[in-house]
């Protein structure tokens, strides 16, 4: 059965995932609004513009996660070739949006879920909310970053989607790489999408996208891990997708 994602899915689980932001932005609008005149005057600009910035981002960024996570072709999953769709690994971080996409669009794929959420290090109240929403997969491996439970060359293709960044350690990060490259056939590829810290993605999030990594992150973590980018994708001028192979030069 055709698995689709629904209208306005994406900003919608956005919005229900933080909406203690966009409450307190909400309270802070009417109160600047209901209060500014009770203020003195050269403070009632001030409240003005800062709520009116305020809510310009609040806004931008919710227009521009519609256009990410509901317009975009994002979820049609043509990033993933059917080459490598025999034997998939597909990782999250606790909020798994692509496992019955992979299944609906390759029902005879061996797909392998893996969640490596720990919610002793993974604290975001996000997070949270979105696994109480989604709760994961049936057959869903609880895993480690620092070691996954599989032989050797045992996937043509892993996927971490919009979830690799929840790995602030640095070391962590590199070795889970380093796993993931352990597990994916030679022939195969290891497929990373990411938001990056740039700034395409201050102007939609502001400061919230210090939570991602910049693109010389991403590659000073692959070099270590041992991986080169074969191909740099731009879904969006918001999302970037990496498809990466085993560097067969290293000694």
């Amino acid at each position: 059965m055709e698995v689709k994602r629904k209208p306005f899915q994406g900003v919608f689980n956005i919005i229900r995932f933080n909406w203690h932001f966009y409450f307190i932005a909400g309270l802070l609008f009417i109160s600047s609004i209901v209060f500014i005149q009770s203020l003195p005057e050269p403070f009632q600009s001030l409240a003005f513009w800062i709520s009116f910035l305020a809510t310009t981002s609040m806004s931008v960024s919710l227009i521009i996660s519609f256009y990410i996570y509901d317009c975009s072709d994002l979820y049609q999953l043509n990033w993933l070739s059917k080459n490598y769709t025999k034997s998939v690994l597909n990782i999250n971080a606790g909020f798994d949006e692509t496992s019955e996409l992979i299944k609906c669009k390759y029902p005879q794929c061996k797909l392998t879920i893996c969640d490596f959420y720990n919610p002793q290090t993974h604290t975001e109240i996000s997070i949270k909310r979105a696994r109480k929403s989604y709760p994961p997969l049936e057959n869903t491996f609880e895993v480690s970053t620092e070691k996954l439970p599989f032989l050797d060359n045992s996937f043509d293709c892993s996927i971490a989607f919009l979830s690799a960044h929840e790995i602030r350690n640095e070391h962590e990060r590199i070795h889970f790489f380093r796993e993931m490259n352990r597990v994916t056939k030679p022939s195969g590829k290891i497929i990373v999408i990411e938001h990056l810290r740039d700034i395409k993605n201050f102007i939609a999030y502001t400061i919230g996208f210090f939570h991602f990594y910049s693109k010389s992150t991403w590659l000073q973590t692959f070099e270590h891990a041992n991986l080169i980018v074969n191909q740099e994708i731009k879904s969006t001028p918001f999302i970037t997708i990496f498809i990466l192979e085993k560097n067969a030069f290293t000694l």
